[in-house]
């Protein structure tokens, strides 16, 4: 009768709290807050880690070679765009694929976790470098009492930022690995 009552197991990180669970990679017995739950099962935080660093392979170059990548193509996609005019917005989610599958071959389809938040801040910015210029124009006559120009130069800095958005968010997701 006593091989059926099995002594009670603490959770190595929280002494005080008793668990039944154990991580299914190193059995270290873990509480419930200490435990994540993967498609396989239980385990813990340390182990998790460990499992994630094989898959971030980027090196600390990766990042400037990829923002730069980003940054040039997204700037020529910009007036690549303004030739096009109104079918830009179709064609910015097929530049924002070219330009995330140009920086993964750069980087030789190595991965890291913040890989895609960068290359889309980058492309973001160098889309809209080319109005720049519109910018500048319109802080300057923000003071004046010229809200007709002003209100003109917000209208004219709808397109570009939508477009520059697009084309960000497709890289984004194309990086991260998400299928629409």
């Amino acid at each position: 009768m006593s091989d059926n009552f099995q002594q009670p197991m603490y959770c190595a990180n929280h002494p005080q709290r008793e668990t039944l669970l154990r991580c299914n990679r190193c059995d270290k017995p873990i509480c419930t807050s200490c435990g994540v739950r993967t498609p396989t099962g239980y385990r813990c935080k340390e182990c998790v880690r460990g499992q994630q660093k094989i898959f971030d392979t980027a090196q600390w170059w990766d990042f400037p070679a990829a923002a730069l990548t980003a940054g040039l193509l997204a700037f020529v996609s910009t007036y690549v765009a303004r030739i096009i005019g109104f079918f830009m917005f179709f064609l910015a989610p097929v530049a924002g694929i070219i330009i995330a599958e140009a920086v993964r071959r750069i980087l030789k389809k190595r991965r890291s976790k913040n890989l895609p938040i960068i290359t889309a801040a980058a492309a973001f910015l160098g889309a809209m470098l080319p109005t720049l210029g519109n910018i500048i124009i319109m802080l300057l006559f923000a003071g004046s009492a010229q809200a007709v120009n002003l209100l003109a130069g917000l209208v004219s800095l709808i397109w570009p930022i939508i477009f520059a958005l697009l084309v960000a968010s497709s890289i984004y997701f194309r990086l991260k690995g998400i299928r629409v």
